[in-house]
């Protein structure tokens, strides 16, 4: 696991700038393969220090840090999948089959949850579909050996590779620009360099041939995309949960591309990470104060031009 995380790193740092080519949703500001391998940074750097050999605590202590120091959307919700993913594996100190279905029906389900508006199309579709595979090859190979978990990596990455080609037909932006989602693309490398490194393989050298905007010689299309104005806001917040409830109805009220997941338990509740996209951040940051000291925030403009 650690291994994976600190591959996937190197993964999305070789390919961000080809992620940041064809990020034009929810917003055209080309930020999607920095979020991403940022965010996925802080994760592999939190576990390279975890001297525990129980899973569940690695990859919490990784989603932990990569929720805190999450960037965009994208970067977010892989933090939701890496914390959702640990929750069945705690106990456990080698990955089975069943363990990798089960972590990503946990981090399906939460993920869809964390955002007040999911979209087919995005990363959550591509997930979705692992989830389904996962669990089909479970049925076939119920079972711990290392063939079964073969068998569901296997088939978890080929239905990651045809749910990102069907995100262009999902979205009507991608259908127009003639591209396929870049998150989709992200967790595509970051489930191909899990399914490598457990197998003691390579990243698949074909598996990202005819995706639609991704060819080395496809132009940077998110800058010729009208974003309008407005800013991303990210903080972290200590809350009940019944506050934060009332919280993500007044941020969505105030905003879009709400995301909201509980990062770990405290004595108030939960420690919640929160992702918003607003005309002006003063406003949702005064809502905000209202119910708690926004700590770890980050506020940054939608403008491709300052992406």
């Amino acid at each position: 696991m650690r291994r994976w995380l600190s591959k996937s790193e190197e993964c999305l740092g070789n390919h961000s700038d080809r992620l940041n080519a064809i990020n034009i949703f929810p917003v055209a500001d080309g930020d999607t393969g920095t979020n991403l391998y940022l965010t996925i940074r802080s994760a592999s750097t939190a576990a390279a220090v975890v001297e525990s050999q129980d899973l569940g605590d690695l990859l919490e202590i990784a989603a932990q840090a990569a929720m805190e120091d999450a960037r965009g959307n994208s970067g977010t919700l892989f933090g939701v999948m890496l914390s959702a993913m640990a929750e069945p594996l705690h106990g456990s100190n080698r990955l089975t089959g069943p363990l990798l279905a089960a972590g990503l029906h946990r981090a399906q389900i939460r993920s869809w949850s964390a955002l007040s508006d999911p979209v087919p199309g995005t990363m959550l579709s591509v997930l979705e579909s692992c989830a389904d595979a996962a669990a089909m090859a479970v049925q076939t190979h119920a079972d711990d050996s290392n063939a079964a978990l073969t068998q569901t990596l296997n088939a978890v990455v080929e239905a990651a590779r045809e749910a990102v080609v069907d995100t262009e037909s999902q979205l009507s932006q991608l259908t127009e620009a003639h591209v396929v989602d870049a998150g989709g693309v992200g967790l595509l490398l970051i489930l191909d360099t899990l399914r490598a490194v457990v197998l003691g393989g390579e990243l698949q050298e074909d598996l990202l041939d005819g995706l639609s905007g991704y060819a080395v010689q496809s132009p940077h299309i998110h800058p010729d995309i009208a974003t309008g104005d407005g800013v991303e806001v990210m903080c972290t917040v200590n809350l009940s949960p019944l506050d934060a409830a009332g919280l993500r109805a007044r941020l969505d009220e105030l905003g879009d591309s709400v995301i909201m997941s509980a990062v770990t338990e405290v004595e108030e509740g939960y420690r919640w990470r929160l992702h918003v996209h607003v005309a002006e951040a003063e406003p949702v940051l005064d809502v905000i104060r209202l119910l708690a000291d926004p700590q770890n925030v980050s506020v940054t403009s939608l403008s491709a031009s300052s992406a």
